[in-house]
């Protein structure tokens, strides 16, 4: 088990070694650290973020849903699966000039990063063609790309690279333990196999999980800890909460309290020092007081814009509000103010 610390949170001794990148936490360290005091937590987090990320700075994605629904998958979150009735329309794959339209959008509206998103098992060969066709269309107006496609091997992952991806988001979800208790129709070991497909052809990863689904502690404390282990750290980690959908398995799922929500940001953040934690869906339902604990437990990554997919999120008009109210800033709008 972790032991408290000896120095006060408040003085620089306390985050001694945080600079120190770990790929072999241990259940009980995990644990431990969801244990600790909730205010002493987020102190911590607060703490080694600002040794690794400018504080007060925010990375902001957009993602766009480029083939909507007809899903073969089961996973009982998700409203694009075929298996259930969510009430969304399937739409076939985007033109890459639509595409482009909204990647222009987005960057006017202070996004740095494009998420295309698809719901595929794995995407078949032509559809891929076009979708790099996309992600070129994308660097081209100078923004970073991410691309969430389903399963993904090697060769896949190597074309997308070579057509200029940046990141590739592939969720592990939840943990080991708890995952066939949500999705049966692809196995953890995929889930796994495509992020080492992902990492061995030099893309970026992008990989997190989903707090509400009715895990346990344990659960999201293994979830981080699959991630913290990982041989290299994803670069982004996007911590979603559960947007309960009529129609899915998961609709009625009991409400998240609020810290434990936090808690897992904080956790997150210390596992993976250099990441980009990211307060990922279920921003909508969340208070701006509940997104600022966020905020301070470590989160410097949102999704910008008025949908994820086909869930809702704030509209952009609500979070410059709220990032002027905190004093936040968007990435690549820095003052130059950096550090602690």
């Amino acid at each position: 088990m972790v032991a408290r610390m000896s120095a006060p949170l408040s003085s620089p001794t306390a985050f001694r070694g945080a600079e120190e990148i770990r790929h072999d936490w241990s259940l009980d360290e995990v644990c431990a650290l969801y244990q600790l005091p909730l205010l002493d937590l987020v102190l911590r987090a607060q703490g080694v973020h600002r040794l690794h990320h400018a504080p007060n700075t925010v990375q902001m994605s957009t993602l766009l849903s480029i083939k909507t629904g007809a899903c073969p998958e089961d996973c009982a979150y998700c409203p694009q699966s075929v298996r259930y009735h969510t009430g969304v329309t399937p739409q076939a794959l985007m033109e890459v000039e639509a595409v482009r339209a909204h990647a222009a959008r987005a960057k006017v509206a202070g996004a740095t990063r494009f998420c295309l998103g698809a719901a595929y098992r794995s995407p078949k060969a032509r559809d891929l063609e076009l979708i790099m066709q996309m992600i070129r269309a994308v660097h081209a107006l100078g923004l970073e790309s991410c691309a969430t496609l389903g399963m993904l091997n090697r060769a896949q992952a190597t074309e997308l690279r070579a057509a200029g991806l940046d990141y590739y988001n592939h969720n592990l979800d939840t943990s080991p333990e708890f995952y066939g208790k949500i999705i049966s129709t692809r196995t953890y070991q995929d889930r796994l196999d495509t992020l080492a497909a992902v990492r061995a052809a030099g893309l970026k990863v992008c990989c997190g999980g989903i707090v509400g689904m009715g895990e346990s502690l344990i659960d999201r404390a293994q979830l981080l800890r699959t991630l913290a282990n990982l041989p290299v750290h994803p670069e982004s980690v996007p911590i979603n909460q559960l947007v309960r959908v009529p129609g899915t398995p998961l609709a009625e799922a009991p409400d998240v309290d609020p810290f434990d929500f936090v808690r897992t940001i904080a956790v997150a953040r210390l596992l993976m020092p250099c990441a980009q934690v990211r307060l990922s869906a279920g921003r909508e339902q969340m208070s701006d007081e509940l997104q600022a604990l966020c905020f301070l437990a470590g989160a410097n990554s949102i999704f910008y814009g008025e949908r994820l997919l086909t869930t809702g999120n704030p509209d952009v008009a609500r979070d410059q509000q709220l990032f002027a109210r905190l004093g936040l800033t968007a990435e690549g709008q820095e003052t130059g103010h950096a550090g602690p």
